[in-house]
């Protein structure tokens, strides 16, 4: 059973309850907020790491991750950085990119965030009406001439149970929803929300057969040389895997495929892991070849699944990508994590592990008359691709057009 997500009315709503019911915090003191733009990372390196650190801080604009990728892209940044005192309370991790012949302020790697909040100091919790419109304010003032429109997308109004600050800006509801499985305190209660038994005989199923083909290993890439050769095998099969659907590959581009092997390189700190590699290894009359692969992201008791793999030409029959998601959920549990998040995208192998279904939004700040006329049009286009996604027979008509043959379209970021 899915939990139910609030609208962004309810998000509202929650926020301005009556007051013996809520205690609302002082009002933020945004007349003191100073906005800035700063031209390179490391010139706030201290201050990002910081604010990183913090839980409700997205793992994805930490500071090697947001690097990884302008190391690989090159675009133009635009950071924006908000003081009180002296002291940063926000960084707003964006870059430009012109599209319709508007220039759009987006997050750093956008198209591979599960999820996005910025980078707020842990004070940093409630903005009430007139809060917001002095940021807004504040951030049009900061921007002109820089860019048309400011779209802040992929990012939960809600997240465990924690309002966002922005909520209140003008937000659109996101066409691709993220999924999430709550560990609880043990394996087996997070199975329990699954349908225990009936896991439990798949995996002995699976397990089995693979063991009858010579057995198998749950690897996770160490070295540098596992890392790249396993990373270079993913790209691989997901080619293959995207050909097969008549998809196109969001993994070809060159720079792509550098932010990947950037993040990689990165050593994890503690707990929190940039990009870790899983797979299924065969032994037997396929030893050493790799059946599934998926590579994890971990930040405190969060971990995400950013992608996964698989050879549909090894050992089909014992579903080898399934059974990864059973070792590396079962692993995640027993170190403590809280939530497997397996990112955006609606599919069928995440509702049947899934228990939380969590919607994103894109928030929309234009500058400019043509960035008011590209948010109508972002708009126009979002609510279009959130009606069709809720009408599976017209989605699937959709997908079979485009898999005949019909020029190929920018495909969204899923880990499957």
């Amino acid at each position: 059973m899915q939990k139910p997500q609030p609208d962004f009315e309810t998000v509202l709503d929650s926020m301005t309850a009556p007051a013996d019911a809520l205690v609302v915090p002082a009002p933020f003191p945004i007349d003191r907020l100073q906005l800035d733009l700063v031209d390179r990372m490391e010139d706030i390196e201290a201050d990002w790491r910081r604010l990183e650190a913090l839980p409700q801080n997205s793992l994805h604009h930490a500071y090697d991750w947001c690097k990884a990728w302008h190391q690989a892209q090159q675009t133009p940044l635009l950071l924006v950085r908000g003081r009180i005192d002296g002291r940063t309370v926000m960084i707003l991790p964006l870059e430009a990119a012109r599209e319709n012949g508007a220039v759009i302020a987006r997050f750093i790697a956008i198209r591979f965030n599960n999820y996005n909040t910025g980078l707020l100091d842990e004070d940093f919790r409630f903005l009430d009406a007139e809060a917001l419109q002095g940021l807004r304010i504040k951030l049009a003032m900061l921007l002109k001439g820089k860019a048309d429109l400011v779209t802040l997308g992929t990012m939960p109004l809600l997240w465990r149970d924690i309002a966002h600050p922005f909520t209140g800006l003008y937000a659109i509801e996101d066409a691709n929803h993220t999924f999430q499985m709550p560990l609880l305190s043990s394996f087996e209660q997070a199975l329990a929300q699954v349908n225990a038994k009936r896991r439990r005989k798949k995996f002995r199923v699976q397990e089995r057969r693979l063991l009858e083909r010579g057995g198998y290993e749950h690897v996770i890439a160490t070295t540098d040389r596992e890392k790249q050769d396993i990373l270079s095998l993913f790209f691989q099969q997901k080619a293959a895997r995207f050909k097969q659907h008549g998809l196109p590959d969001v993994f070809r581009p060159a720079e792509i495929k550098t932010f990947f092997r950037n993040l990689i390189a990165v050593q994890p700190n503690g707990h929190d892991i940039p990009l870790e590699l899983h797979a299924i290894r065969l032994k037997g009359e396929d030893d050493g070849k790799i059946a599934a692969i998926s590579g994890l992201s971990r930040k405190g008791d969060h971990v995400i699944c950013q992608f996964g793999s698989i050879d549909d030409t090894l050992a089909p029959e014992a579903s080898p990508g399934e059974l990864l998601f059973w070792l590396m959920i079962k692993r995640a549990s027993e170190q403590g994590v809280a939530i497997f998040d397996f990112g955006i995208g609606d599919q069928l192998y995440k509702r049947s592990w899934c228990t939380v279904e969590t919607v994103t939004h894109q928030l929309l700040l234009p500058i400019t008359v043509r960035g008011w006329l590209m948010m109508v049009m972002l708009a126009a286009r979002t609510r279009a691709k959130v009606a069709i996604k809720k009408r599976p027979p017209l989605y699937r008509f959709i997908q079979k057009i485009r898999r005949r043959g019909q020029a190929p379209q920018p495909a969204p970021a899923e880990n499957d």
